[in-house]
């Protein structure tokens, strides 16, 4: 296969391989023309069997979970994961093509190191040098089909940034950065084929994606978590926004998108509340002043209390200091309930159960704002302190009579990385009648 300025061609004459095989000598001797400045595209596949990675597998799954790190998504049997070597793909990379019945090919344990030890065996063989991609067979999110994909790389410049530059036009370029290893791959499976039996290809003609050293390998080519936009299926971004969510009390100075708060609020009020009530209000505190005028007149409050107990100077200064998780925020929101549509029964017992179920609905609301906060990547922290002085909030923020706030929300950008969550045993907290 040819292009303008450039040739693609598959390797035949390989050998089957085996545990313990040179690769390097193996398309040395089927490809002794190899030039400066080519590029070897090498399938995974054998690249595993020379490394000994062929395993007994009686149970495929089982493997499978040996070589993940964390599940993407799940959908019946098929599962995406993020294998122990960073890449995110369909089981974990574990095959049972192509190997003999009853074991499975893992991929390489470093695929950029195997695709070094070829780049350098055939530099001793041929005297050349050239750089390889080790290649696997990926499926992409929202396209149909498999195309092959750089998971190994060495001497290879595998991404090209074009951010700074201009396109023909003269518009600057701000996000193109080109996969150029991932398309050299697919290239070569246009000509080895998924059945062929040819597991090399080489491209020629393309000297600038050779780099001079062994370069920066495909590791550079995975994105990385803070980056990554899809890196969870459906049900599974679910469960780690809600298990995910954590109380955070230090943030950085970075300013809160007033829209992620706002997509947040459109998730809260999406909880159950009862007799077809909205129960929630939420007051957004946008500017430094309405912050500073709520907190100081909280403040204010809570010293008036705390003299009241009896508490001395020392130990009201050490609690005023336990508030500064709300003080240091760039953006505190304060949930409050309304009791607009409830019943009155004119019974002590049912009305008390009546108000129960609107505080219940009203928690069901701040859960889910947490929770839609998390996953707009913002931390938060749910103080209670406005509970305690319903009436002085009310006051500094000019709330109706009848919204009772239900503590405040400190949310901004975490300045560390939340501790690791202690396991908790949910068996503990279930009773089965």
């Amino acid at each position: 296969m040819s292009g303008e300025g450039f040739r693609v061609w598959a390797v035949p004459g390989l050998p089957e391989v085996v545990p313990g095989d040179d690769l390097a000598k193996l398309v040395a001797a089927a490809e002794p023309g190899l030039a400066d400045g080519d590029v070897l595209l090498v399938t995974s596949k054998i690249v595993s069997k020379s490394e000994g990675r062929v395993v007994p597998a009686a149970d495929r799954e089982a493997a499978i979970d040996a070589e993940t790190v964390r599940v993407v998504a799940r959908r019946g049997a098929l599962r995406i994961v993020e294998n122990r070597q960073g890449l995110v793909m369909a089981a974990a990379g574990v095959d049972a093509s192509n190997t003999p019945s009853g074991t499975v090919l893992l991929l390489p344990e470093d695929p950029d190191a195997s695709a070094r030890a070829i780049r350098d065996g055939l530099r001793d063989a041929l005297g050349v040098t050239v750089g390889v991609v080790v290649t696997d067979t990926f499926g992409r999110p929202w396209r149909a089909g498999l195309t092959d994909v750089a998971i190994g790389a060495a001497g290879v410049r595998v991404l090209d940034d074009l951010r700074g530059g201009t396109d023909a036009h003269g518009n600057p370029l701000a996000a193109t950065v080109v996969a150029t290893a991932d398309e050299l791959a697919a290239a070569g499976d246009l000509v080895k084929g998924k059945v062929s039996g040819l597991p090399v290809a080489v491209v020629r003609g393309l000297p600038h994606v050779v780099a001079e050293g062994d370069g920066e390998g495909a590791r550079a080519m995975v994105r990385g978590a803070r980056d990554d936009m899809f890196r969870l299926g459906t049900s599974e971004a679910v469960r780690q926004a809600v298990t995910g969510r954590r109380t955070v009390r230090a943030f950085t100075d970075e300013p809160v998108d007033p829209g992620a708060v706002r997509r947040a609020v459109a998730a809260a009020v999406t909880a159950p509340a009862p007799h077809h009530t909205t129960p929630w209000r939420f007051v957004l505190l946008e500017s430094a002043e309405s912050r500073t005028r709520l907190l100081d007149a909280m403040r204010e409050a809570w010293i008036a209390d705390l003299r009241r107990d009896g508490r001395g100077e020392e130990s009201v200064a050490k609690r005023i200091r336990r508030g500064d998780v709300l003080r240091n925020a760039p953006y505190l929101v304060v949930p409050c309930l309304v009791m607009d549509g409830s019943h009155a029964y004119g019974d002590a017992r049912r009305d008390t159960a009546e108000r129960e179920m609107f505080v219940v609905a009203a928690g069901a609301g701040v859960q889910n704002f947490l929770v839609a906060l998390a996953g707009e990547r913002l931390g938060s922290a749910w103080v209670s302190s406005t509970m305690f002085c319903r009436d002085v909030v009310r006051e500094a923020l000019g709330l109706p009579a009848e919204w009772d706030p239900m503590g405040a929300v400190a949310v901004g950008h975490p300045a560390e990385e939340p501790r690791p969550r202690p396991e908790r045993d949910a068996g503990r907290f279930i009773e089965v009648r």
